[in-house]
């Protein structure tokens, strides 16, 4: 498995909540993934549209990302004759330190199924020169 010494603290900072256990609660779930090219990171937003999320690398060049998830349930009672709508409104925005490897105009995202999926592609690996010099 890959090794990378910026996911454990970072996204361990960001999901630990044994010293505040409600402070969290409506953060969506995330899932981090890293293969030889690319980090891939899933965030879990049943019924969110692509329309509430905003994905960007902020002054700092850091991922920001941003779900406002607004959702509206209608229920209508023919005998009453009145409509009453329930409102649900969560936001959710998080910065998130990028390694050095990450190449940032390349990151891509996408919602599918409940879940936004930022894809984060990898610079390519620098090769090692091994090298004898002639000292003269």
């Amino acid at each position: 498995m890959f090794q990378n010494s910026w996911m454990p603290t970072l996204f361990e900072d960001f999901l630990n909540t044994d010293f505040m256990p409600r402070a969290n609660s409506t953060a969506p779930a995330v899932n981090v993934k890293e293969s030889d090219k690319a980090y891939t990171m899933e965030l879990a937003a049943p019924g969110i549209k692509k329309e509430y999320c905003r994905v960007a690398i902020n002054d700092e060049g850091n991922l920001t990302i941003a779900i406002e998830n607004k959702e509206e349930h209608k229920h209508e009672d023919k005998h009453h004759h009145y409509l009453r709508r329930e409102f649900n409104y969560s936001n959710y925005e998080q910065s998130y330190t990028l390694p050095d490897d990450v190449m940032k105009d390349q990151i891509s995202a996408k919602v599918e199924d409940g879940i936004l999926t930022v894809t984060m592609p990898k610079t390519e690996p620098k090769q090692k020169v091994t090298k004898a010099i002639e000292v003269s």
